[in-house]
């Protein structure tokens, strides 16, 4: 893999990414002072590549006044523009140095129908005052624990945003901004192998430990968010509630989970919703840490820093949020249609990780590919016990100007082996997928609070 030229300009600090194992200590005063000069306050490069392809940053699209489609999704600032060139299965061998081995793999599995439309990049997303603050504060004091699996001294936002291990990559993406509280409505779709497929839906509730109401100082501060979700949809499943109270040391403290079912009527203690089980919504597809790219412990993998590099990754997917964007044209045979995605050159974070000997998991490794200016997951590549690539998992994001952050038009895995794939977080079809205003108290987020919320 080649590293972009510009990353060994840093001198030192950028050297110690690449060769620092596990560190558990915070940065200096000196590295934390590049967050206002050649790092964006979140840690990204702030200058271009030397070729110009990726732009310097300015975090655009937070000075912008987009305008909001029918569905309250910002309208795709960048409609106008037209691919650059594609990338197909007759000349992915011209541009594989920015390929990650999934999209070279899924490109050799559909070679007549699936390619990448690649497009101008923009680093349009912006950083909110509150995030470039806990990111800053986060750089001089928080520090990994246990070996890699909690972190204290931790607020709010970005652990570590001037990371030293593969880890501290990780639990960026783990404390990444998703806003602070919202509730969206989404659907998915696992299709068949002739296309067929079936709409589930479902209503999420997010709220991170310092944004729920009524929550006392020194209270739950193991705790990184709340999340629940209950299935609307289809009927037969209707009333499913799922509820999680994530921790920040899930080794020390497992996540705390619950599950009320309609039919049963009554809520249960769920401790299998982690690592490698498979929800009821995935058809078998995606693991419960699969979610959102990777979710929980991440105790049963080394984890690898292996450095920067740039690659195609999708980005500014505004298109697929769309309220003109149906599912019937979107969801086809083997892969969601190409011509509705965007990819563009950007910076990621390479970590890979390794199962640790004696540790049980479907995956023996996991490849991920990490956005330099959000800290989210954009490719994962995941391979089973023989050493085979089995699945590829992509988050296609844009930035959403009402929540001042990244979200997720759709989050795919495509399974090599049998061709089918899930496609989650679909919104195009709802009328109002996200509300940015939600408020929540701690009540709202107790295992008495599901049979209600199962029950409306």
């Amino acid at each position: 893999m080649k590293n972009t030229p510009n990353l060994m300009r840093s001198g030192a600090l950028l050297c110690s990414l690449l060769l620092t194992g596990n560190a558990m200590a915070a940065v200096t005063p000196e590295e934390a002072a590049q967050l206002h000069s050649q790092l964006t306050p979140i840690g990204a490069e702030r200058g271009a590549s030397p070729d110009g392809r990726i732009p310097a940053w300015d975090g655009s699209l937070g000075k912008a006044n987009l305008p909001l489609t029918a569905n309250g999704t910002p309208a795709d600032p960048y409609a106008g523009e037209k691919p650059l060139f594609r990338i197909d299965a007759s000349n992915y061998s011209q541009y594989q140095e920015h390929l990650s081995p999934g999209q070279i793999a899924l490109l050799k599995r559909f070679p007549d129908s699936f390619h990448l439309p690649v497009y101008p990049t923009h680093r349009s997303v912006a950083v909110p005052d509150s995030v470039r603050d806990a990111a800053a504060r986060n750089a001089s004091s928080a520090r990994l624990i246990n070996d890699g699996n909690g972190v204290e001294g931790f607020a709010g936002v970005i652990a570590f945003p001037i990371p030293k291990s593969g880890l501290e990559v990780l639990w960026n993406h783990l404390t990444r901004n998703r806003n602070g509280s919202f509730s969206l409505i989404s659907d998915s779709a696992a299709p068949q192998k002739d296309g067929s497929y079936a709409i589930m839906t479902t209503q999420q509730y997010f709220t991170r430990r310092d944004r729920v109401n009524g929550l006392a100082p020194n209270e739950a501060n193991n705790i990184l968010y709340y999340y629940s979700h209950k299935l609307t949809a289809p009927s037969r499943m209707v009333g499913e509630v799922v509820l999680v109270h994530e921790t920040l040391d899930q080794v020390a403290e497992p996540r705390l989970s619950w599950v009320y079912s309609a039919g049963q009527r009554r809520v249960r203690r769920a401790p299998s919703v982690a690592y490698d089980t498979a929800g009821p919504t995935t058809a078998g597809l995606r693991t419960a840490d699969s979610r959102d790219m990777f979710n929980g412990a991440p105790d049963r993998y080394d984890w690898q820093l292996v450095g920067k590099k740039t690659l195609y990754v999708p980005y500014n997917s505004y298109r697929l949020a769309s309220p003109d964007q149906r599912y019937d044209k979107l969801i086809l045979p083997g892969h969601v249609n190409p011509e509705a995605t965007r990819y563009e050159l950007h910076r990621v974070w390479e970590v890979v990780a390794t199962l640790k000997p004696g540790m049980r998991h479907i995956y023996s490794k996991r490849h991920y590919f990490i956005d330099e200016d959000t800290w989210a997951i954009l490719e994962a590549d995941h391979y089973d016990n023989r050493g085979e690539l089995w699945r590829v998992g992509e988050a296609h994001s844009f930035y959403h100007s009402v929540g001042q952050s990244a979200v997720n038009a759709m989050e795919i895995t495509y399974d090599l082996n049998n061709g089918r794939y899930l496609a989650s977080g679909l919104t195009s079809e709802q009328r109002q997928p996200f509300d940015f205003s939600y408020q929540a108290s701690v009540s709202d987020y107790s295992p008495g609070a599901l049979r209600s919320k199962g029950l409306r």
